[in-house]
């Protein structure tokens, strides 16, 4: 498995080799699924709340005799058939996060990123040389190499604070370090930049 390898000006100087291990692994819907839905459930914040008849602020008092007028039984006005009556089986607050093993997790992170390898969807650069934060140079930068208006996610070896300022304003594009980096942030995007160092930082995490 190849990607093009491009100069920190976004020119294209030959290919490199990606490594079999993390990019030639073949993907299984099922592994993916399973992972992404782990991550989408630990970003919910699970504070979803209804108030129940104990908890409206309405009088307690019998809206009408219980005999006589020819109409259904009430206590009061909190029930939950009444207009602004508290909610039955109301969502409650609750924590919707769980895990799945670090095996699968690595896994899924190497399907995703075969997966967009064999869609020549990986580009490498030699190293991200950003001077100065510069949104426009960041922009020129993608633009070189046929990313501009593209769901990227960029994934450098080390924090960069003038690639991550240059890129943090351009839409459809995210910056994730290659220890943080995970097959959500893969999926979400189309096309998938690294540096070299960041491939083998990869290596040593996912190996």
């Amino acid at each position: 498995m190849k990607a093009p390898l491009y100069s920190p000006n976004g020119e294209r100087i030959g290919e490199i080799e990606l490594p079999e291990e993390i990019f030639g692994v073949k993907p299984k819907r099922h592994v993916l699924w399973e992972v992404v839905r782990m991550y989408l459930a630990n970003r919910r914040a699970g504070t979803h709340k209804a108030k129940t008849r104990a908890e409206v602020s309405y009088s307690g008092r019998k809206i009408w005799p219980q005999k006589g007028l020819g109409r259904a039984r009430h206590g009061d006005r909190n029930a939950p058939i009444f207009v602004k009556g508290g909610k039955a089986h109301g969502p409650r607050p609750r924590d919707y996060s769980y895990s799945v093993p670090k095996k699968v997790r690595r896994l899924a992170f190497k399907m995703a990123l075969s997966d967009r390898a064999l869609e020549n969807r990986v580009l490498v650069f030699d190293s991200f040389d950003i001077p100065e934060p510069k949104t426009k140079k960041m922009v020129q930068l993608l633009s070189a190499v046929g990313l501009d208006k593209k769901k990227v996610v960029i994934i450098p070896a080390e924090y960069d604070r003038n690639l991550y300022l240059s890129s943090r304003n351009i839409p459809k594009v995210e910056t994730r370090l290659a220890k943080d980096a995970n097959a959500l942030d893969v999926l979400n995007s189309e096309y998938v930049v690294l540096d070299k160092e960041a491939i083998e930082r990869l290596k040593e995490r996912l190996s």
